[in-house]
């Protein structure tokens, strides 16, 4: 197939791409031109803005763009207007976030999604970015009618991950001694490896699939427990320090950043975390490599990188991690 991907080069883009190749595809390449450039020297690359200058995608033809980059309705408005009579199929990478609460466990794509008083807002922050997803969604199903497929992952890791939110873990555990677990040890948790998530979306664009997918593993509950086993198995230097969720608040201790995976369990977030059913793509062919498959890479990555140094606010400084496991640990 002839593939056009709107981005390309960073984490879940530049996997998608690497998929799209590895499967013999022809891909093309539209983005700003300013990151990773020395990826993929001998695809087609077009320069362009998709804000403000679409101009290098004109008079080209492709049967299926994959949309990487779109977080505003009106931006992915412009691209879908554009490319709705030279593509064949449409794919936008959502995200779970979309929903507008987590208060049943495992919500599946009937759920209702998140709404914005204000349709037009052009901010992106964490009340607004799933939302705005969802209407991006919205947006392109209504130019491209029955030609669109949305991909909802939950947290996406693995090699290049620029969040540093699940590296955190392997890295952490990789340091070994004692090590600050947050919440409960049955709290159920998801993710994706990007590499799953990149081979199934070349698959679905493969079969020309349309709809609304959510796109998280495992085909069994995984618990923060279980994680942490698997990480102790590939860093047996490390012993798993348990804090409850009300000793971490006591003590502003932040979710998500300080502690990435946490969420305290609260009336938003019963279940300590943002869970949804995959039973939908798994019967797509979604499938998960193995969990310690992705927390070695996700370490071998790591090490060979450039910058070793945790993207800034991700993790707890080691002096207050073993206070507070000296003061709150089981």
């Amino acid at each position: 197939m002839k593939i056009l991907i709107l981005g390309g080069t960073q984490f879940v883009g530049r996997h998608i791409t690497e998929a799209a190749l590895e499967k013999g595809h022809e891909v093309t390449l539209f983005n700003r031109g300013q990151t990773n450039q020395e990826l993929f020297p001998n695809v087609e690359k077009l320069t362009g803005d998709r804000s403000s200058n679409l101009e290098s995608l004109k008079g080209k033809e492709w049967e299926v763009v994959i949309d990487t980059s779109g977080y505003l309705p009106g931006v992915v408005a412009e691209t879908a207007s554009l490319l709705k009579d030279t593509v064949q199929q449409y794919i936008f990478i959502s995200s779970v976030s979309a929903y507008d609460h987590f208060q049943e466990i495992y919500v599946d794509e009937t759920h209702p999604v998140g709404k914005l008083e204000d349709e037009s807002v052009q901010e992106i922050n964490g009340e607004t970015y799933g939302p705005l997803k969802a209407l991006c969604e919205q947006t392109i199903e209504n130019i491209m009618p029955n030609r669109t497929l949305n991909i909802r992952p939950g947290l996406v890791v693995g090699p290049h991950d620029p969040t540093d939110r699940f590296t955190y873990w392997v890295m952490r555990f990789a340091r070994g001694g004692e090590v600050l677990v947050p919440g409960e040890e049955n709290r159920p948790v998801q993710w994706i490896d990007v590499r799953d998530l990149a081979k199934w979306t070349i698959d679905m664009a493969e079969k020309r699939e349309t709809g609304t997918f959510n796109a998280v593993g495992y085909e069994e509950e995984v618990t923060m427990k279980d994680f942490v086993n698997k990480l102790i198995q590939v860093s047996p230097e490390a012993e798993d320090k348990w804090v409850s969720d009300e000793c971490l608040l006591e003590n502003n201790v932040q979710p998500w950043t300080e502690l990435p995976l946490w969420i305290p369990k609260s009336d938003e977030h019963p279940h300590g975390f943002f869970l949804v059913s995959n039973k939908k793509a798994r019967e797509k062919g979604l499938t998960f490599r193995s969990i310690t498959q992705t927390i070695e890479d996700t370490r071998k990555w790591f090490i060979s990188r450039d910058n070793t140094d945790m993207k800034d606010g991700i993790g707890l400084e080691p002096s207050k991690e073993a206070s507070l496991i000296q003061k709150c640990g089981k």
